[in-house]
């Protein structure tokens, strides 16, 4: 069930939304399609009776011998009337609101006392008062509506009415219903409504969710670029509110950077002091061999404070992005690579433009190479680009890594080579740095053992 749901605070926001709206207005529909008919009902009863009272009226005017003439010609199909001389049969039919409605307004109308209380029954059509008999009849004003048209519906009424002389006045009419429940033009008024509400709920619930995307496209500009510009504090209370907290945490976390960059460079500064006065003191060592483990030891000690210096500046975060051939850049490496005598070879091809920071690329590109070359003898370089993504990898064909190792190789100064020589490996920040770079320009770098032999460094760049 939670599959058909959207996962969009958006999709579920409007969903809920228009559920709601759903329930409201087939709730309304059937509330107005109840109270519409209850209306038609009471003004078509209100019609009927007040004709029926006009004409008791009238036949209570004429002269006796004139009546059965005045009721012949007011008497038609659809609103019947007769003169008896004796009171008709108790109206059968069932005895609804709208029957006694009628007959209390007969009776105030037409001022009859006690002794001569009106009759008045209504009941469905073709019941016992009509006796299969349908006021409408097969004619034209039925033809068409199959029983559903605005005729279709009605409710039988009879009323009989003592006359002062003894006589009893018989009427027999038929009271209208609501007609069909949902009309073509209501089907139609709710179809209009319902889009023109759909637009507006789209709108308004866009309007809500927008500045939550805008916030989410801040946080992702701020793990790829620390520099990136603050947010602007518009909109609701509690988006301003978060926007400025996010503002705050975002120049927080610069500060925090570069204080550390400052406390790394003078830390770094002041122990190059030292060992440059370790240097001159080791090259007066007499000892050939002695001196010479000193001075590389010296030597070991500044690369790995260089080291340190230059992936805590993390020089890439200040470079501006410019539009670069990564063919060209990547080729371009690996031509610094074959002129230093490293087996490093590249694979043709097609030129790929992309927004980047060039010379950062360039140092994780080279950083790879470097590692391939040390570690796995020899390096190859393909570049395969998608509609979404580029795709730079680099092969070597050396031992791999072991599985449990290839997380861990991205912490800095972790080494799989554990004997913390210069010889046999670096610092252990190569792999570090890269990984900082590339996730800074929103890529992936991923490393993976080949099937055969070797290892596979993957980098991946959003287009």
């Amino acid at each position: 069930m939670s599959r058909l749901l959207p996962n969009s605070l958006f999709g579920q926001t409007l969903l809920v939304l228009l559920a709601g709206l759903v329930i409201s207005h087939v709730s309304g529909s059937w509330i107005y399609t109840m109270d519409r008919e209850q209306a038609v009902r009471a003004v078509g009863g209100f019609a009927a009776a007040q004709r029926i009272a006009n004409l008791t009226r009238l036949v209570e005017e004429t002269p006796r011998q004139e009546r059965a003439r005045i009721v012949a010609a007011v008497s038609d199909p659809s609103f019947r009337v007769a003169l008896s001389a004796q009171p008709p049969s108790e109206p059968g039919g069932d005895d609804v609101p709208v029957a006694q409605a009628i007959k209390d307004f007969l009776v105030e109308q037409l001022s009859l006392g006690s002794a001569r209380q009106p009759r008045v029954s209504a009941a469905p059509p073709n019941g016992p008062v009509f006796r299969g008999w349908h006021p409408m009849g097969p004619g034209p004003m039925m033809h068409g509506f199959g029983g559903f048209g605005p005729f279709g519906a009605f409710r039988d009424l009879q009323a009989a009415i003592p006359l002062p002389d003894g006589q009893w006045l018989s009427f027999a009419t038929t009271l209208p219903e609501g007609g069909p429940s949902f009309s073509r033009q209501f089907l139609l008024s709710m179809g209009i409504m319902a889009i023109i509400i759909l637009v507006v709920s789209v709108w308004a619930v866009r309007r809500v969710t927008a500045p939550l995307a805008s916030l989410s496209a801040a946080a992702e500009r701020l793990g790829k670029d620390l520099s990136a510009p603050p947010m602007s504090e518009t909109g609701t209370i509690e988006m301003r509110q978060a926007s400025r907290a996010f503002n705050a945490m975002q120049a927080r976390l610069h500060g925090l950077i570069e204080n550390r960059t400052r406390m790394l460079a003078a830390i770094s500064h002041d122990l190059r002091t030292p060992l440059t006065l370790l240097r001159l003191r080791a090259e007066t060592v007499e000892n050939p061999e002695e001196r010479n483990k000193m001075l590389a030891t010296i030597a070991e000690m500044d690369a790995m404070l260089g080291a340190t210096l230059q992936f805590a500046r993390d020089d890439a975060a200040t470079e501006a992005r410019r539009q670069t051939d990564i063919s060209a850049l990547v080729q371009s490496v690996v031509y610094e690579m074959v002129d230093r005598g490293l087996p490093v070879t590249m694979a043709p091809a097609e030129p790929v433009v992309l927004k980047i920071r060039a010379n950062a690329l360039k140092r994780a590109i080279r950083n790879l190479l470097d590692n391939a070359v040390k570690y796995g003898k020899t390096a190859r370089v393909a570049i395969r680009a998608t509609a979404k993504a580029i795709e730079i990898t680099i092969d070597d064909e050396g031992p791999g890594i072991p599985e449990q190792e290839l997380s861990r190789v991205f912490d800095p100064f972790y080494r799989v080579e554990q004997s913390r020589s210069p010889e046999t490996g670096g610092v252990g920040l190569g792999l570090a740095i890269a990984q900082s770079i590339v996730q800074g320009l929103g890529g992936e770098l991923a490393l993976s053992n080949r099937p055969l032999a070797g290892l596979r460094a993957s980098i991946t760049l959003p287009r």
